[in-house]
């Protein structure tokens, strides 16, 4: 699948310095990184949703429009999908990165000490955002899904995937590997995104 833009959603728990120069190495992809800060205060998802859905309509993407997401921001990509349907956008495809699948809240947690590299802004969160359930669209999947698993921190969600018959590929290098290695992730990503 060749996509005409690729949307990198950064997790609600940190900002777009999680894909540090991964954008850069997508070439020759076109590439937005929308930045989510305003989510701070319930409900938290659909803050979340709606101010991605305004930076991708901003940023006049290209259809058809694959959507990216690192950590937690994964159960929120059926909305966001939904909401690009709803602006006439064709949704390629949605890729997971390390990422929590739609579901139930329970899969979700903070950064552990440590985990999170230097240069990467992590955002706090109450218990409120960990128990709040995603927005999810009922006909969700709408498009082919694939899933890099990066470290061992979503590996469960890895093999939801693959159970799902999804495309799954592996790179190694930790939850942040946009960061880590930018070139090693992208070549992964867009090996992911062939299969879908």
């Amino acid at each position: 699948m060749t996509p005409g833009t690729l949307v990198l959603l950064h997790s609600p728990l940190s900002t777009a310095s999680a894909w540090g120069a991964l954008p850069a190495a997508l070439g020759p992809y076109d590439v937005v990184v929308p930045e989510v800060t305003d989510d701070d205060r319930p409900p938290y998802g659909p803050r979340y949703v709606a101010r991605a859905a305004l930076e991708i309509t901003a940023a006049g993407v290209r259809p058809p429009v694959v959507l990216v997401a690192h950590g937690d921001a994964g159960p929120l990509l059926p909305a966001i999908g939904a909401a690009q349907r709803a602006a006439h956008r064709l949704v390629g495809g949605y890729v997971f990165v390390d990422a929590v699948l739609p579901g139930p809240a329970g899969d979700r947690r903070g950064y552990s000490e440590g985990e999170v590299p230097a240069g990467v802004t992590v955002r706090a969160r109450d218990a409120g955002y960990f128990a709040e359930e995603p927005p999810m669209p009922q006909d969700w999947p709408d498009a082919p899904c694939g899933y890099l698993r990066t470290s061992t921190r979503h590996e469960d969600q890895a093999k939801q995937a693959r159970m799902r018959g999804w495309a799954v590929a592996d790179h190694p290098v930790g939850h942040f590997a946009a960061v880590r290695d930018p070139e090693g992730t992208a070549e992964a990503l867009r090996t992911l995104m062939s299969a879908l």
